[in-house]
């Protein structure tokens, strides 16, 4: 594989997936923007995320150099025809996990890649389902301060997932955050060209 040249940027400031970069291998930088991650109403599940990943490669276009690698990235709880993100507060952190209590989701991510002339979009969809969680696990783990910062108030790596989570149906670092065989496997091949 040849990485001469090659400037990989992470657009984004999501500690795990800055981890999973790491163990990767590829040399990279972060570099995040503010956006907006609101989206239009009528968008559903895997159009939701693309449409938030298009919008965090927005700021980048207008600068992106000759090999350059833009990578944007966003994970989205689906469940019951609704886009679950993360909690405003506590009170929303218990209505959310709440309604997760005891059914499966989706977890969907989203990754998108800029380079100067070309933008492409990949996506990972996760069934997760929580066994039936007691109103005293929900409140322990909130009262942690996990979940705020989390889609769907909840992390798989957290004891939430540890002790909730009953059956996973696909990629594990998707529900983290980043579907790491899907991405390593497009830098791959955007790389060896």
């Amino acid at each position: 594989m040849n990485l001469n040249d090659f400037e990989i940027i992470l657009a984004s400031g999501s500690p795990r997936r800055q981890a999973y970069f790491k163990e990767m291998g590829f040399p990279f930088r972060v570099e995040t923007q503010d956006v907006d991650e609101t989206f239009p109403k009528h968008l559903k599940g895997v159009a939701i995320a693309e449409h938030i990943v298009f919008e965090k490669a927005a700021p980048f276009r207008e600068k992106i150099r000759p090999k350059q690698l833009i990578i944007t990235a966003d994970t989205i709880v689906w469940h019951e025809n609704q886009c679950l993100g993360k909690p405003e507060d506590e009170a929303a952190a218990f209505q959310m996990l709440s309604s997760l209590s005891g059914k499966e989701h989706e977890v969907i991510t989203a990754v998108g890649f800029l380079q100067q002339e070309q933008w492409e979009c990949i996506h990972a969809i996760t069934k997760v389902k929580f066994k039936n969680l007691s109103q005293q696990t929900i409140q322990n783990y909130i009262t942690s301060g996990s979940p705020m910062d989390k889609a769907g108030a909840y992390g798989i790596q957290d004891s939430i997932g540890t002790l909730g989570i009953e059956t996973i149906n696909g990629s594990y670092t998707n529900v983290v955050g980043l579907p790491v065989v899907d991405v390593f496997a497009k830098i791959e091949e955007i790389i060896t060209g």
